[in-house]
């Protein structure tokens, strides 16, 4: 998130002094505080047939490299909710959730002050690995065997899970 230089209620400049026990931008006119708030992303590890789902990002950061799929929460939005809808949206597929299997850090990037990474397992609705699309922002989407993980994958959470997801017991 964007730190704002001016009140959006009354158009002041704002300044950084303590509020609520750090320090914020806030205007000395009217008193509002900015509150910068992580922002909450959702991920699945989606398998089905000894498979993981992966896609290739379309879109920075990361574009080229794979990843789980997954997006930003909307406001209003529970997290299965949101993962759901990502799925849908990415690669055209209805999910089952499993369960929340982890929580990570989002790391700070342009226009992201960070925030954190809710990480579900799920499997296909429609049975054993089906067809995918490629929508939204991603370029390529498959299901990989144990073996054929790519190499160039994006995100530590991705990284971390789909390492879990190898070591465990098949």
């Amino acid at each position: 998130m964007l730190e704002y230089r001016f009140c959006p209620y009354c158009s002041k400049p704002l300044v950084r002094r303590n509020a609520f026990g750090a320090t914020r931008p806030v205007c000395p006119n009217c008193g509002f505080v900015q509150f910068l708030d992580p922002k909450v992303a959702v991920i699945g590890l989606v398998t089905s047939d000894g498979r993981v789902l992966l896609v290739r990002r379309g879109v920075d950061p990361e574009r080229g490299r794979w990843a789980l799929p997954g997006g930003f929460m909307d406001a209003g939005e529970m997290p299965e909710q949101a993962l759901k809808r990502e799925l849908m949206e990415e690669v055209g597929l209805e999910i089952n959730i499993e369960e929340l299997v982890g929580i990570y850090p989002m790391v700070p990037r342009r226009r992201i002050a960070g925030g954190i990474v809710l990480a579900y397992r799920a499997t296909p609705a429609q049975g054993d690995c089906p067809a995918l699309e490629q929508n939204d922002d991603v370029d390529e989407a498959s299901w990989f065997a144990a073996g054929e993980i790519p190499a160039d994958v994006a995100f530590e959470s991705s990284q971390e899970l789909l390492s879990e997801w190898l070591r465990a017991p098949a």
